[in-house]
């Protein structure tokens, strides 16, 4: 223990610790550790979001009017509302905020599960659920500029799944029936995978059924620049998608035993491929909804640019990686 410290604190209360049972001790250290983290947070979250402008009218005068929940709180001279640094956010009215840090730091394990998360913060399951997509949901966005230079491109097709839902869509069907192999077929959700040489990724959901060239344009397009080789397998979809966008495109067609060919491969993006469904075998299935926070959550851990619990709250808040 720092002198300085020591010295602030009476010789009589660090006495009084010594006496402590083990289960006391215990308690005061949770206790310390709970309320170094709230502080930690509060600081964090008023760094990365201090407030511009009125959330609910966008504004720019605004005053303080005292602090709540341990933040502090804004009243706009316009609209006359309150607001804080997490309104607009996916973590505004979230209580346990001395949980937060630690609950950042599950969501770094590959393995992290709802239940595993709740057992190790110490929340309900249910709460554990809601604060992964609440955390996730601004995540996802957290992409790179663009993608250069050779692009490699393919799907991966996972099972369309209405997991939690109390009103199904379709017809119930029997845990474990194997599903139509067709790529055509309506029960299989296409992932698009874009990766360059650099490791940038770019993932899409473009829905069931048969891959359009549509679906390209609208989710895969901005993010290429003009002057990339976009690699491919032979899907007739890729093909229209480069020739109407006018980028440059090559169908991969490899003899058999054949990988690669000088430069001309698809290893890196179906390397990831493999990385992903490997990841999603611990959630014994995700509900096609989330797909899009499981798909970011992933891309983060993969190049590793989320690698500790600040960084994921920072994220969480809408602070890209690049800002940091």
């Amino acid at each position: 223990m720092p002198r300085d410290l020591t010295e602030r604190i009476t010789p009589h209360f660090l006495e009084r610790i010594h006496h402590f049972t083990q289960q006391q001790q215990l308690w005061l250290c949770c206790f310390l550790s709970h309320l170094v983290n709230g502080e930690r947070t509060v600081a964090l979250i008023e760094q990365a979001r201090k407030p511009e402008h009125c959330p609910h009218c966008r504004h720019s005068a605004f005053h303080r009017y005292g602090r709540s929940n341990d933040l502090q709180r804004y009243r706009c001279l316009a609209c006359k509302r309150t607001f804080n640094a997490l309104t607009g956010t996916p973590l505004a009215r979230l209580r346990h905020k001395t949980l937060w840090l630690p609950y950042c730091q599950c969501l770094l394990d590959p393995a992290c599960t709802v239940k595993s998360a709740a057992q190790s913060t110490g929340v309900h399951r249910n709460t554990s659920f809601r604060w992964r997509h609440r955390f996730l949901d601004w995540i996802k966005h957290d992409r790179p500029a663009s993608l250069q230079g050779i692009v490699e491109a393919n799907e991966i097709r996972l099972r369309e799944s209405q997991k939690g839902s109390r009103h199904l869509q379709r017809a119930p069907r029997k845990r474990g029936a194997s599903p139509a192999q067709r790529a055509s077929s309506r029960e299989l959700v296409a992932i698009v995978v874009a990766r360059d040489r650099a490791g940038q990724t770019v993932d899409l959901v473009a829905g069931t059924g048969a891959l359009k060239a549509s679906a390209l344009h609208q989710h895969l397009l901005p993010w290429l620049d003009r002057d990339v080789l976009l690699l491919s397998h032979s899907r007739t979809a890729y093909r229209r998608f480069a020739s109407t966008a006018g980028i440059t495109h090559r169908a991969i067609k490899l003899a058999p035993n054949t990988r690669v060919t000088g430069h001309i491969h698809m290893r890196n993006v179906s390397g990831y491929h493999g990385r992903f469904r490997q990841w999603l075998q611990h959630f014994r299935g995700v509900a096609t909804r989330y797909l899009d926070n499981y798909l970011g959550w992933r891309w983060a851990m993969d190049l590793s640019r989320l690698d500790s619990a600040e960084r994921i709250l920072r994220a969480a808040l809408g602070v890209s990686n690049s800002e940091r």
